[in-house]
């Protein structure tokens, strides 16, 4: 079964072709990291699989209802005028959801990712990570069957990425979404990942594919173990090869 899935896509825009062809297929609950070169066209390919643009050649596929996606971008995107219940309450009022149980909801989704206690607070008064775990909560209440992270923990210092990725591990343990997430760090692809997919320089196109063993979420100890360190060297070697192709 597959849950979504480009088939040959290709997108150009007036300076020329961006991505592709390319293709990529989604299991069920499965976790894929993108890596590849900036400019390849990791971002555009999941702006497809969101559905937030189309491509120019080629087939999408997304087998989620409205509603049923979440996309998480490299900044948290929080309205500043709210606090981080409203913000998280945000997709199931605009939903139609009454007010009361969404911000019931939005509630159990900040409790969720380690902000309960910080529910009032604004986005200013809230660090890189916590503003972070706030949008994270926003992409999680409406209890997503496909997750998009558009290289969201980019800008955080290496504890608090670290940190963020076990927690999306472990919601992920507790809600099962298929999950797409690009990455420049392949060591937190490799982390985070049940499958690795590495792209060409742009227009990127497919480079290669490493299946990454072990079990989710990961056990202390895992960045340490043979295994995954074989693993990171084999993803590390289809990049350098996808730079050059």
């Amino acid at each position: 079964m597959t849950i979504a899935a480009l088939e040959n896509v290709e997108v150009d825009y007036a300076r020329g072709r961006a991505l592709g062809p390319f293709s990529l297929s989604i299991g069920p609950s499965e976790i894929v990291a993108l890596v590849g070169p900036s400019g390849c066209g990791k971002s555009t390919a999941l702006r497809l699989l969101a559905g937030l643009e189309a491509p120019s050649a080629g087939r999408v596929i997304r087998t989620p209802g409205r509603g049923e996606t979440a996309v998480v971008f490299q900044a948290p995107t929080l309205a500043p005028w709210l606090s981080a219940r409203a913000n998280a309450a945000l997709p199931l009022e605009l939903a139609g959801m009454g007010g009361g149980e969404a911000m019931r909801r939005a509630g159990e989704a900040l409790a969720r990712v380690g902000l309960a206690g910080a529910e009032d607070a604004r986005p200013a008064q809230l660090s890189g990570g916590m503003a972070m775990r706030v949008s994270l909560a926003r992409a999680l209440t409406t209890e997503p069957k496909l997750l998009l992270l558009d290289e969201p923990f980019a800008a955080l210092d290496e504890i608090t990425r670290r940190a963020l990725a076990d927690d999306v591990l472990g919601l992920w343990q507790g809600l099962q979404p298929a999950i797409v997430f690009v990455t420049h760090n392949v060591e937190e692809a490799v982390y985070m990942a049940s499958r690795v997919v590495v792209m060409s320089a742009g227009p990127g196109r497919l480079a290669g594919e490493v299946a990454v063993e072990g079990p989710l979420p990961r056990p202390a100890g895992f960045r340490t173990s043979a295994g995954f360190r074989r693993t990171v060297e084999m993803v590390s070697k289809a990049l350098a090869q996808g730079m050059s192709a």
